[in-house]
C-alpha cells in the first residue's frame, strides 16, 4: 500500500534521476524547446512548534522560541540575497504565497506581524491570488487570526489529523476533537478557504473511527481536505517505537480500506479527488501545490525549504541553528543542489503529473518537452498498463483506481 504522508509545500519533487550511463533521448534541438515559465510562487518555512509529534520528520524546533528573533533576522538576509540575485525592483507579484512549517501560527501576534511585514518588502500577492498559512487548532486565537486577515491571508491549512480523541492522543497532538471543531467554525467566519489535514492508518484506528473523522470533516465548513497514510520515517520516535513493537502498524489491507473509504465519502460529499492525497470543493484546489505538481518554478526561503529556479533544484540545510548561523553572516546554507538536464525535467514532470487524478496530458507534454512519451518511458508505461495500474483516458495517461493505491511505486519508474 502506498504511503501518502507527503507535505507538498515542504518537499522537493524528486531525489533521484536517470542513470548517467543511459544515453539521453533528447537532441540539442529538443533541449531548447523545454519551457521555463516565470516565477509566480513562493514558499516560506517557519520551523517553530510547541511540540514535535512522534511521527514528524519535518524541519522544526520545539520549545525554542528564543530563536525566533534570530530566525526573523536571518530570513531577512536570505530574502535580501534572493532579491539581489534575481534583480527584484520592488516587491515581486506572486500568484501564490505559502507559509508552512512547523507551525507558523505558533509565532506570537507581534512576531507574525514582523514576519508578514518582512515578506511585504519582497512579495506582493496578485489580485485573486492565494495566500496560505499552515496552523494548528491549538493556539490559533483571535489575535493571531486578526494579524492573518490584516496581511491578506485568504487560505488556512489546519493540522487537524483526526476527530477521534484517542487517535489524537496517540499522534501526540495537543488539541481535542472538540477544540478542532470550534477552531474551524470560528475561522470560517473570517476565511472562505479552509483546508484540513487528516491522517489514517493510525495504530489501533478502526474503519469506524476513520469514517467518523471523515464525516465530521464533511459536516464542517471546509473547502479542501488532505488525507495521508501515517508513515514511520527513520529517525522519528514512531519509527523506533514501531520497530520495537510498542506501536503496531496497520496492515496493508486496513490501510487500503481506509484510503478507499476516504475517496468514496469525500467524493460523495462533493469533494473532487484531484491528486492522490487531496480533495477539494469546486474552485478550491490548492493552487500553490499545483505549482509543484505542474513542474513550474518557485522561490523558497527558511531552513529546509526547497526551491526550483531555472532548472536548478536546491534545498536549504535542515538544521535550524546552522541555517540561522549561516544567514546571520550572510552565507547561504544549501544542503543539496542539482541542475536538471532536459531529460530529467521531462521525467520529473511525468512523475508529478501522474500523481494528479487527471494524469499526464500527452499532447501538452510533447509540445513542452519536444519528445514523445513512448520514446521517453514506453517500457514503464506498457508494464504498468499490463499490470492494471495505468490507463489511457482520452488524451491523458493516468493512474487507475488500483494504481492510486500504489502511486509511489508506479511514478518512481518514470524517473
Amino acid at each position: 500500500m502506498t504511503k501518502h504522508n507527503d507535505k507538498s509545500a515542504d518537499t522537493s519533487a524528486a531525489e533521484s534521476s536517470p542513470g548517467a550511463a543511459e544515453p539521453s533521448v533528447f537532441t540539442q534541438t529538443q533541449t531548447s524547446q523545454v519551457d521555463e515559465s516565470g516565477v509566480t510562487a513562493v514558499y516560506i518555512h517557519v520551523p517553530f512548534c510547541l511540540h514535535r509529534c512522534g511521527y514528524c520528520d519535518f524541519t522544526l524546533v520545539a520549545n525554542q522560541d528564543d530563536l525566533i528573533p534570530d530566525y526573523l533576522a536571518a530570513l531577512k538576509n536570505e530574502l535580501e540575497s534572493t532579491a539581489a540575485d534575481h534583480a527584484f525592483h520592488g516587491p515581486q507579484s506572486m500568484d501564490t504565497i505559502f507559509i508552512g512549517g512547523g507551525t507558523p501560527t505558533h509565532l506570537s501576534p507581534s512576531h507574525l506581524t514582523e514576519l508578514f511585514s518582512l515578506l511585504q518588502r519582497y512579495f506582493h500577492l496578485t489580485d485573486g491570488g492565494e495566500f496560505s498559512v499552515e496552523a494548528n487548532p491549538d493556539g490559533l486565537d483571535d489575535d493571531r487570526i486578526r494579524v492573518l486577515k490584516d496581511f491578506g491571508v485568504n487560505r488556512l491549512s489546519l493540522g487537524v489529523q483526526s476527530f477521534d480523541d484517542d487517535c489524537l492522543r496517540l499522534l501526540e497532538r495537543r488539541h481535542s476533537a472538540a477544540e478542532a471543531i470550534e477552531t474551524i467554525q470560528r475561522c470560517s467566519d473570517e476565511f472562505d478557504n479552509l483546508s484540513a489535514d487528516l491522517i489514517y492508518a493510525v495504530p489501533g484506528q478502526s474503519l469506524r473511527s476513520w469514517t467518523t473523522t471523515l464525516k465530521s470533516a464533511i459536516s464542517l465548513p471546509l473547502s479542501h481536505i488532505s488525507t495521508y497514510g501515517l508513515t514511520y520515517e527513520q529517525g522519528t520516535p514512531f519509527y523506533r517505537r514501531a520497530n520495537s513493537g510498542e506501536l503496531r502498524r496497520q496492515t496493508d489491507e486496513t490501510e487500503r480500506q481506509q484510503y478507499l473509504t476516504g475517496i468514496g465519502l469525500l467524493k460523495g460529499a462533493g469533494f473532487e479527488h484531484y491528486e492522490v492525497s487531496n480533495f477539494a470543493k469546486n474552485g478550491f484546489r490548492c493552487r500553490h501545490n499545483q505549482t509543484y505538481w505542474q513542474g513550474r518554478s518557485y522561490f523558497a526561503a527558511g531552513p529546509g525549504a526547497a526551491r526550483y529556479l531555472n532548472g536548478r533544484r536546491s534545498t536549504n540545510c535542515r538544521s535550524v541553528a546552522r541555517w540561522i548561523r549561516s544567514w546571520s553572516d550572510n552565507s547561504p546554507c544549501i544542503q543539496e543542489s542539482e541542475d536538471l538536464n532536459a531529460e530529467e525535467k521531462a521525467r520529473e514532470f511525468m512523475m508529478l503529473a501522474l500523481r494528479m487524478i487527471d494524469g499526464l496530458n500527452i499532447e501538452a507534454f510533447e509540445r513542452r518537452f519536444g519528445v514523445s512519451v513512448r520514446t521517453l518511458a514506453g517500457e514503464a508505461i506498457q508494464r504498468h498498463i499490463a499490470g492494471g495500474l495505468l490507463e489511457y483516458h482520452g488524451k491523458n495517461l493516468r493512474l487507475t483506481a488500483e494504481g492510486l493505491l500504489l502511486a509511489d511505486s508506479v511514478v518512481v519508474d518514470f524517473l
